[in-house]
C-alpha cells in the first residue's frame, strides 16, 4: 500500500478553499431524513470532481456522502478536511477500505457536536448577545454589528483553520497508519464508535409511547412502563428497525412518513398512543 507521502497530492490548496467557502451552505438543504447530507455533498464537490473523473466512481462517491450527517456547522469543515484526505487515499489505492470513510464521519459527529454546540451555541452566542444587548440599551447603533463581529469572526476562523488542519491531519495520520499496519484496526474501532453514536441517537431521538394500560384507576399498570422495565427504549429500537427494513425493501421515505403520521393520528384517536 502506498502512503500519502509516496504520491504527489491531487488536491490543491485552491480545492480545499473551495470546499471551505461551500461549507457555509451546509444547512441550506437541511432535512429531517439525512439532515446535513446534501450540504455536505455540495461542499465536497470540488474535491470529488478532482479525484473521480470517471462517472461511475463519481456516482459512488456522491452516494457515499448522501448518508446521514449532522454536526455543529462550525466544526463541519474538520470532518470535510479529513474526508478529503481519505477520499484522496481511496482514489490512489484500490485496496483502501471505502467503508471506513463514512465510519470515520459517523464517529466524529458526536464528539465534535458536543464541543461545537458548547463553544458556539452555549457560550459564544449568549456572550455576544449579552454584550450587544447592553450596548443596545444605551442607544449604541453599533450593537448589531458588534454582535455579528463577536460571533462570526471566531466562526469563520474556526471553519477555515479546521478545514486545512483536517486535510493535513488526515493525510499525515493515514500515512502513519499505513506504515504501522494498524489502519484496519483504527477503522474497525471507528465503525464501532459510529454504530454507538447511531444507537444513542435512536434512544434519544425516537420516542414511542403506548397509552394502553392493564387494570383501571390507581392500580392501573402502564404497558409502556412494563416494556421499558424489560428493556428501556425497546419500542424505539423496534420502530427504527421496522422503518429500516421498509427502506431496504425499496419503500419511498415519503410514504413511510405519511404512514407514521396516519398511524399516530389513528392510534391517538383509538387510545393506543
Amino acid at each position: 500500500m502506498k502512503t500519502s507521502n509516496q504520491t504527489e497530492s491531487r488536491i490543491t490548496k485552491k480545492d480545499i478553499n473551495s470546499v471551505f467557502w461551500r461549507a457555509f451552505t451546509i444547512n441550506a438543504s437541511f432535512n429531517y431524513e439525512r439532515q446535513m447530507s446534501q450540504g455536505f455533498v455540495y461542499s465536497m464537490l470540488p474535491v470529488l470532481k478532482k479525484l473521480y473523473p470517471d462517472k461511475e466512481q463519481m456516482k459512488e462517491a456522491l452516494k457515499r456522502h448522501s448518508e446521514f450527517f449532522n454536526v455543529t456547522p462550525m466544526a463541519s469543515t474538520l470532518v470535510m478536511g479529513i474526508t478529503a484526505a481519505m477520499e484522496e487515499q481511496n482514489a490512489r489505492n484500490r485496496e483502501f477500505d471505502v467503508n471506513s470513510i463514512n465510519a470515520v464521519k459517523a464517529s466524529l459527529m458526536g464528539p465534535l457536536s458536543g464541543i461545537g454546540d458548547s463553544v458556539f451555541w452555549g457560550t459564544l452566542r449568549p456572550l455576544a448577545g449579552g454584550i450587544a444587548c447592553s450596548l443596545a440599551l444605551t442607544g449604541n447603533v453599533l450593537a448589531p454589528i458588534i454582535f455579528l463581529l463577536l460571533f462570526n469572526v471566531p466562526n469563520v476562523l474556526c471553519r477555515y483553520y479546521c478545514m486545512h488542519m483536517g486535510y493535513k491531519m488526515g493525510t499525515s495520520f493515514l500515512g502513519q497508519l499505513e506504515k504501522s499496519g494498524i489502519m484496519q484496526k483504527v477503522f474497525s474501532a471507528a465503525s464501532i464508535i459510529g454504530l454507538l453514536v447511531i444507537g444513542g441517537m435512536v434512544a434519544s431521538m425516537v420516542s414511542v409511547n403506548l397509552g394502553l394500560s392493564i387494570g383501571s384507576g390507581e392500580t392501573a399498570i402502564s404497558i409502556n412502563d412494563v416494556i421499558n422495565g424489560i428493556m428501556p427504549k425497546m419500542l424505539s429500537l423496534l420502530a427504527t428497525l421496522g422503518i429500516f427494513r421498509l427502506i431496504r425493501k425499496g419503500m419511498k421515505v415519503n410514504y413511510i412518513l405519511v404512514g407514521i403520521i396516519v398511524l399516530s393520528i389513528l392510534g391517538t384517536w383509538i387510545g393506543i398512543f
